[in-house]
């Protein structure tokens, strides 16, 4: 087998390679930018927060209707809101930080939903939930996922100003526009979106990894928020094209190949990355005793 049957065939050869690669792509694309704020706006855990706050949501859709995307997708964005609502509102009312707040709210999320399904589920049931099924992905999952992701990239494209100036300061846009609680309240909405549409393909556990490894390690590439939302697109796309012939050639788990393909990008982007990497700095510290 030549390298380029390696990494060409499969796609060419098989529907469920290229399913896997589409909705991966779609999830590259809408994620991949969030998590780019979500790292701007240093509450990046708050994406894993939320992607275990959808799970009782999605596992009540489940009980009722079974694996329909329809009912777990609005179970698992109903839930995901409630809980972003409910964290907002003790954070404004308590003397709580939001990130402790979401914590607080994710853990809950995240055992009611496991007892939900383990109560009347199989353990299959539970692991395509957290892990997810990105080879057998239907066109319905492929459609809500290339809608959600065109919907993300129309919104960053309007909001992109105020939501930038609302990460680095937002009492200032609050001061000159008001609009700093709609921005917030968009971005959220924004970041449920893409975890609900993401967990049918990567599950509960996984998606979260594939909005914010690759945004972590583009902030070692670009200065720029939109240069770096482009690499992290770009590491995003990279990793779920590398995680899934990982898993077709050697009979891995797509979804953890995915993600720790990601994770392997990361770490090559903190030790050489041209900015503030380890490597970066050892060169300049080199530089500046010359």
């Amino acid at each position: 087998m030549t390298f380029a049957d390696y990494l060409i065939a499969p796609f060419l050869d098989y529907g469920f390679m290229r399913r896997g690669l589409t909705g991966c792509l779609a999830l590259s694309i809408g994620c991949c930018p969030l998590g780019v704020v979500l790292v701007l706006r240093r509450i990046s855990l708050m994406s894993d927060a939320m992607s275990h706050a959808i799970l009782p949501g999605a596992a009540i859709g489940f009980l009722i209707a079974g694996f329909s995307l329809t009912a777990m997708t609005i179970g698992g964005f109903a839930a995901g809101l409630i809980v972003a609502v409910l964290a907002g509102l003790v954070t404004r009312f308590t003397a709580l930080r939001e990130d402790a707040s979401f914590a607080a709210f994710y853990l809950a999320s995240l055992g009611l939903g496991v007892l939900l399904i383990s109560m009347h589920g199989s353990n299959i049931d539970l692991l395509n939930i957290l892990f997810g099924t990105v080879l057998s992905l239907s066109d319905p999952a492929l459609l809500l996922m290339a809608t959600i992701a065109s919907l993300t990239m129309f919104s960053l494209a309007l909001l992109f100003r105020p939501l930038v100036a609302e990460c680095l300061d937002s009492g200032f846009l609050r001061s000159v526009s008001g609009a700093g609680g709609f921005i917030h309240l968009a971005f959220l909405i924004l970041v449920v979106l893409n975890l609900v549409g993401g967990f049918h393909a990567l599950g509960t556990l996984m998606v979260v990894g594939i909005m914010m490894l690759p945004a972590a390690s583009a902030r070692f590439w670009a200065e720029t928020v939109a240069g770096q939302m482009l690499v992290a697109v770009t590491f995003g796309i990279a990793s779920s094209i590398v995680g899934l012939l990982i898993s077709y050639h050697d009979d891995l788990p797509a979804s953890p190949a995915i993600i720790l393909s990601a994770s392997a990008i990361y770490v090559f982007s903190f030790l050489a990355g041209p900015h503030d990497s380890i490597g970066a700095r050892a060169l300049r510290r080199r530089h500046f005793k010359r």
